[in-house]
């Protein structure tokens, strides 16, 4: 038989977690970094437009490999990938078949004849990435990893698609299916993911490849539709990969005219490769992706000699190719053919076989890379042992970068602070250890979106990551929150050491929310280092003044929302998003200058509630206030007023409510004890959630309005969020 391999890029192999079965969700969301959690580097190695452009270049039918000339087997296996889309989707009665259908020869000829893996270990640290941005056709990746060997989607996987417990989810998601890269479905989010993953291998490949030892080599491809183009996120992303000069991101725009309500000509007319030429992508136009194989190959070997910028090749194609009645038509993008349409189907492909069956000639064509992914694999394990001898700090620290063993006492270069040390605003405090980690964690890297000199987020011994300086640190998103959410999503999810953080106003989230959200879905352990985090920011006023956003994130799951009141409450919510690595945290910081209290630890932090004074005895204070952030100052200095006059009061930080809730009952009744119900909470934000903390008979000092543009302390008076505020309230209670 033919083998359909054409001539692929060289690379070595290299190392992976070991595939396990489906993972579900996890009940101790504090990720421990030992051994048993984490797998040994050893352990690693041996597991597994409708017009174009006048300058447009068309695909060149550039020379092939004479191995992938049996049109016929190829026909078959791509008619094999449509009609287990087709079959699933039917079976569930829920799904889109469309893309599938269309896009089966571009999924073909990628995880067939170029792409790089091992199927029996989906997590190589070398293979090539697959981003299916478009993660509604979600059946088209799944069928390609039943085919390819992948142990995670399993015949009756296909058949339980979109059912409970299954690996195959309505949408791709990575924490559910090895061999998924990320976790997409709204539309946009997948490209701007595989931008990060880009940049993650450029940064890799400059920092740790030497002459004769490409040991960071391999390739991200995407695949995104009209939807994905329409999103703003989309295009905020292209245009820093084509900035960055992303040579190794290669994007296939299934451009087939169709969206949910109907051809594109209603919504988006827009040249789209005039626009990619104008972001600095490389692109080409294949216009018959339905049956023109030799276009693509030549395509994608076009756009791998170019190696200065992204390439976006514009597949032409049909959505619900080969139905007879729905093929072209917004009825074939998101709802099952119907059974009478699957029979059309069949016989206009000329396909004779029942539902789910895969032919012995796909399945012994296919079976080859089982074993060719552990030779890859096998043999760059071998490049990586000359190379370890060789260089043997670069090695080490690759490791740890790609087995997230963080190195042994990196916690004990966070500054430390005493109630002496004076005065300062938590996101002055924050850059102190951002650049303290940056010394000792060798996969830290970030930045902000444009805001670097106000959020503090610079590390003062990199330079900036650009096209020609990859090994740098800084990463200048430009004003562009959301995709830089996204992206960092993507680096984050290319290896498990790699710990990016960004920035922006706290308030600015907004525009970011739907990547966060992601993260939290993901298990991506993103830092978010979120400034200016009240109306303590005073005169830019109420467009830049956060309010419901605190509340917002704790309704949120798996995500850590953290607003330390100090210099040790910082340093300690750093200490607890640095060892998160399954979920990402988010550090509301201050502008105003705040003191460091006496009673605050990174103990105390890591608890997410703990008492920083107390005169009382036996567990039952008079009162209790609670306060986080900039407010803890004011519930301590309400505590010695009231003490002054006599009353055992107890001061609480909570910092960070899931941490607190995560604790044993009897840790948190020696914090918050149920007898005692005098509670006063002060925040400057909204009181939504509170009531959970103060009880019924408590009382939440808050901002339930939007602020005002004056100085910070006028606002703090006019808001009621004052000692005396405080005091009232307690007095009141008790």
């Amino acid at each position: 038989m033919a083998s359909l391999t054409s001539s692929s890029h060289s690379q070595a192999s290299f190392l992976a977690r070991p595939s396990s079965n489906r993972s579900s969700p996890p009940t101790d969301h504090h990720v421990s970094l030992s051994p048993r959690d984490l797998p040994s580097f050893s352990a690693l190695r041996a597991s597994f437009t409708r017009s174009s452009s006048p300058t447009l270049r068309r695909s060149r039918l550039l020379p092939i490999s004479a191995a992938a000339t049996d049109v016929s087997l190829v026909d078959k296996s791509v008619n094999t990938i449509r009609f287990l889309a087709i079959d699933a989707v039917e079976k569930a009665k829920s799904g889109h078949p469309g893309l599938p259908m269309g896009c089966a020869p571009m999924g073909h000829i990628l995880f067939d004849e170029v792409m790089q893996y091992n199927p029996k270990n989906p997590y190589w640290f070398n293979r090539d990435r697959f981003i299916l941005s478009a993660g509604h056709g979600c059946m088209l990746q799944y069928a390609l990893l039943h085919l390819a060997g992948y142990d995670s989607v399993r015949e009756d996987d296909l058949k339980n698609f979109r059912q409970w417990g299954s690996r195959t989810p309505g949408h791709p998601e990575n924490f559910e299916t090895p061999g998924v890269e990320v976790t997409t479905g709204p539309l946009g989010q997948g490209i701007a993911n595989a931008v990060g993953l880009a940049l993650a291998e450029k940064h890799l490949a400059a920092r740790f490849n030497k002459p004769g030892y490409e040991i960071v080599d391999h390739y991200t491809y995407a695949i995104l539709g009209d939807g994905c183009q329409m999103e703003g996120i989309a295009n905020e992303a292209c245009s820093l990969a084509g900035h960055w000069g992303l040579g190794k991101l290669i994007a296939f725009y299934d451009d087939n005219h169709i969206s949910i309500d109907g051809d594109t000509e209603i919504a988006f007319t827009e040249n789209v490769e005039t626009r990619f030429q104008g972001l600095g992508w490389h692109v080409i136009w294949v216009k018959n992706g339905n049956t023109g194989y030799d276009e693509i190959r030549a395509a994608i070997k076009e756009a791998k000699a170019v190696k200065d910028k992204p390439t976006l090749i514009k597949i032409t194609t049909t959505i619900g190719y080969g139905s007879p009645n729905k093929a072209n038509s917004y009825s074939v993008h998101g709802s099952a053919l119907g059974e009478k349409e699957v029979d059309a189907t069949r016989k206009n492909l000329g396909w004779p076989y029942g539902p789910f069956h895969v032919p012995e000639d796909i399945k012994s064509h296919w079976s080859r890379h089982i074993p060719k992914g552990a030779a890859l694999e096998t043999e760059w394990n071998a490049k990586f042992a000359d190379y370890e001898k060789k260089y043997p700090q670069e090695a080490a620290e690759l490791k740890s970068i790609v087995t997230v063993n963080l190195p042994t006492g990196w916690e004990k270069s966070l500054p430390t602070y005493t109630p002496e040390s004076p005065a300062d605003a938590t996101r002055n405090l924050s850059q102190q250890c951002l650049n303290a980690l940056a010394k000792v964690l060798p996969g830290f890297l970030g930045g902000s979106a444009d805001l670097a000199s106000s959020n503090m987020t610079l590390l003062k011994m990199f330079g900036d990551f650009q096209k020609n300086a990859p090994e740098e640190r800084n990463l200048r998103f430009g004003v562009r929150e959301h995709s830089m959410g996204a992206i960092c999503n993507g680096i984050t999810c290319h290896s498990p050491g790699l710990i990016p953080y960004c920035a922006t106003f706290f308030v600015f989230t907004d525009y970011m929310r739907a990547a966060i959200r992601l993260s939290a879905l993901s298990q991506a352990g993103v830092i978010y280092v979120m400034t200016h985090d009240s109306i303590g920011l005073g005169e830019d006023g109420p467009t830049h003044q956060p309010i419901e956003h605190v509340a917002s994130f704790r309704a949120m799951p798996n995500i850590l929302m953290l607003r330390p009141a100090d210099g040790t409450e910082t340093a300690g919510a750093y200490k607890v998003a640095v060892e998160n690595r399954k979920r990402p945290s988010i550090l509301a910081l201050s502008r105003q200058k705040l003191p460091h209290l006496p009673g605050t630890s990174v103990e105390g932090v890591e608890k997410g509630g703990y008492v920083i004074s107390d005169n009382s005895t036996g567990n039952k204070p008079d009162v209790i206030l609670m306060g986080t952030g900039s407010e803890l100052e004011i519930a301590a200095k309400a505590g010695e007023k009231l003490r002054e006059e006599g009353r055992a009061v107890r001061v609480v930080s909570l910092v960070s409510w899931e941490l607190f809730d995560e604790q044993s009952e009897e840790y948190k009744e020696s914090v918050l004890p149920s007898e005692v119900s005098a509670r006063v909470s002060i925040e400057a934000g909204s009181t939504f959630g509170w009531e959970k903390m103060v009880g019924s008979k408590g009382k939440a000092i808050g901002v339930d309005s939007f602020g005002a543009s004056a100085p910070a302390d006028v606002l703090y008076k006019k808001f009621g969020l004052t000692v005396d505020a405080v005091v009232a309230a307690a007095k009141d209670l008790c």
